[in-house]
């Protein structure tokens, strides 16, 4: 294994990109993705990887293990979760410099994109070790490929947050985003929270995957208004999709007076860090107005200040 790991370390092109202070012989801490459902969705590098290194950091041992079990995986596993990862870093990184590779694994998908691990990447970082990515399944990117919804650019806020004052925040970020918005959402907050998202963005493009690549793999699609009756009691986590500023019943009441848009661009602009161009879509997402009509106004209140 360790002759493996050498001879990578030798090519050219790593010499580019890695710091030529790394030591020879230090470990290498694989960053592998694991399947969101279907097994049968791991690479045949992801599981050589997990073969071929000396201790696998896992999320939940437990869950890994079923992994490991159905491919005869054999190599230890240790678990590294939001509560004992700070404390357990260290002593990783302290088994990397000495020259054993770690793969860190969450339970589904890629780590440390909602799960644990970047306290350990950015420790391995700072000791001048090298961290690889071993990609493959993520929930985020396979519910936005079949959502139908604009995917050009996009935001993925994670989790929302169970405090009053933080959702709050976290909804007005979503809300101004100006663009596709990704997040995921437990089973027994997921009508909660579709219908605080009804509330404040309006009755918006949504499509909402459960299951992904499971058995029960299911996809509602529509306006949140139709889709929030269709996963109330369901199981399973969620991946929501949200097409922000495209309401499909935008009405009068909807629109704010023209003298509020300066202010809501400057909110975009200097609070949200948006260019004049981003902020004016998205206002005119935001409301059913037109870019020039947006722009006229933003004119107008100009013209009118001097």
């Amino acid at each position: 294994m360790y002759e493996i790991c050498a001879a990578v370390r030798t090519r050219p092109s790593d010499r580019q990109w890695y710091n030529k202070a790394l030591p020879y012989m230090s470990g290498t801490l694989f960053v592998v993705a694991t399947p969101i459902g279907n097994l049968e969705d791991i690479s045949p590098r992801a599981l050589r990887i997990l073969r071929e290194v000396g201790l696998i950091a896992a999320e939940d041992t437990r869950h890994t293990g079923n992994l490991l079990s159905r491919f005869g995986i054999t190599t230890p596993t240790t678990s590294l979760h939001e509560h004992n990862e700070h404390a357990k870093s260290a002593s990783l990184v302290g088994r990397l410099e000495a020259g054993e590779s770690i793969a860190l694994v969450s339970d589904a998908g890629t780590p440390t994109l909602a799960d644990p691990g970047t306290h350990l990447i950015r420790q391995a970082i700072a000791a001048g070790l090298r961290v690889e990515p071993v990609p493959g399944p993520n929930a985020a990117i396979a519910a936005l490929s079949v959502s139908g919804l604009p995917n050009d650019t996009f935001t993925f806020l994670g989790f929302p947050p169970t405090r009053s004052s933080d959702r709050i925040k976290w909804f007005e970020e979503l809300r101004t985003a100006g663009r596709t918005v990704i997040f995921y959402e437990s089973p027994h907050r997921i009508s909660a929270t579709l219908t605080q998202l009804y509330e404040t963005v309006g009755d918006v493009r949504v499509s909402v995957a459960r299951e992904l690549t499971k058995k029960h793999e299911n996809l509602v699609r529509g306006p949140i208004s139709s889709v929030i009756s269709e996963v109330q009691g369901s199981r399973g986590e969620f991946t929501v999709v949200v097409d922000v500023g495209h309401k499909t019943n935008v009405g009068q009441s909807d629109t704010p007076d023209r003298a509020q848009l300066p202010d809501i661009f400057r909110q975009m602009t200097q609070d949200k860090g948006m260019t004049r161009r981003q902020a004016i879509s998205a206002i005119a997402r935001r409301y059913g107005l037109s870019n020039n009509q947006v722009y006229a106004a933003l004119e107008n209140h100009k013209k009118s200040a001097i």
